[in-house]
């Protein structure tokens, strides 16, 4: 599909510190804006970044047809431009476009937009150490209409953020054993907007309370583990990994799958299964569990320093060089920064 590009007659680049960024405040000159209508992609163009105009009967703001993805890009130290594992966001925004009612993204809009995009903002991509570029793809519902059906018409966008760490220490995270995130048969699986928007109260509570996150339980139970508030969790325990399978509440996360993949290519053992609360305390205070850690894109990887639950703080012991974490961190961090090979073909050179 043909790309229309519209160049910025000005670039903001200058009013950015590339040496403090905030996470997710500064955004690029262009953005990727794909129209869908009578069955069809119609037109996608490169246009300026900057504010759309919608009336306030839209779809999407009553009735949250409103989905998201959550990819970065790297400055190689060759000075090349990389994607980590576009394809594997790509499969995961369509599984959640269909659960959605919404339309599937044709790859030659998604990843050959993608790569026209970071061409033609290619200066935005941080060099320094600990940077850089998250991207993040979405689309929502465009129909005027206030009445409980999907929509006809939907946009489709790309805008990216030069960025610097999610974390910038160890997390203490408290367990949730009230509100929920997802419910067998419900959409947790998807990385839509409601998702996210549930989360915040809880958060919230927790943060007051002086943690950093929470941590999710199952809807029938609150018994079990199950995510993070933006991320996979994940424990070795008696030095083996340990991580809440996948299904219905569980997002597939694209970080959690190379983790895993990464462990196995090491011979260390893997175990995708429901891990209780009860055994996770009992095993912390035992010394079984050695490392706690939250797996995504925005922070790659986020070690635990202390867990809460039902008012006691349980810690994790102090981080050492040889730690699993720490060691698969550097491993994708250096796939990704192209300072030791891809064998894996993880990595898509834009």
């Amino acid at each position: 599909m043909q790309i229309q590009i519209q160049p910025t007659s000005s670039s903001r680049i200058d009013q950015v510190d590339f040496d403090n960024l905030t996470f997710g405040r500064s955004f690029a000159d262009h953005m990727l804006v794909a129209e869908y209508a009578d069955g069809a992609w119609q037109s996608v163009t490169i246009q300026p970044y900057g504010p759309l105009a919608y009336q306030p009967a839209m779809m999407s703001l009553h009735y949250g047809q409103s989905i998201f993805e959550g990819m970065k890009g790297y400055r190689s130290v060759s000075g090349d431009i990389q994607v980590f594992r576009p394809e594997e966001n790509l499969k995961r925004f369509n599984k959640s476009a269909l659960r959605m009612c919404m339309p599937e993204v044709p790859k030659e809009i998604f990843l050959d937009g993608l790569r026209t995009l970071l061409k033609l903002d290619q200066a935005w991509v941080p060099a320094k150490e600990g940077c850089s570029l998250y991207i993040r793809p979405f689309m929502f519902a465009t129909d005027e209409y206030v009445g409980v059906t999907p929509s006809n018409t939907y946009k489709f966008i790309i805008f990216n953020c030069p960025v610097g760490s999610y974390y910038t220490k160890p997390l203490r995270v408290r367990v949730e054993t009230e509100f929920i995130r997802a419910a067998k048969g419900g959409v947790g699986f998807a990385k839509n907007a409601g998702n996210y928007g549930g989360s915040l109260f809880p958060t919230q509570n927790a943060i007051k309370d002086g943690y950093d996150q929470i941590i999710w339980t199952d809807a029938a139970t609150h018994q079990f583990v199950e995510e993070a508030g933006t991320m996979n969790l994940m424990f070795v325990v008696n030095g083996s990994l340990v991580t809440a399978p996948t299904g219905d509440t569980i997002l597939d996360g694209v970080t959690r799958k190379s983790v895993l993949q990464i462990a196995k290519d090491w011979g260390m053992d893997v175990q995708e299964r429901p891990l209780s609360i009860k055994e996770l305390i009992q095993g912390i205070q035992s010394g079984v569990v050695t490392e706690a850690f939250g797996a995504g894109t925005a922070a790659v990887i986020a070690p635990i320093a202390t867990i809460g639950f039902e008012g006691i703080d349980y810690h994790l012991p102090a981080r050492k060089d040889d730690d699993f974490s720490v060691k698969v961190y550097n491993e994708i961090n250096q796939i990704r920064l192209g300072q030791i090979p891809d064998a894996r073909g993880w990595i898509w050179k834009v």
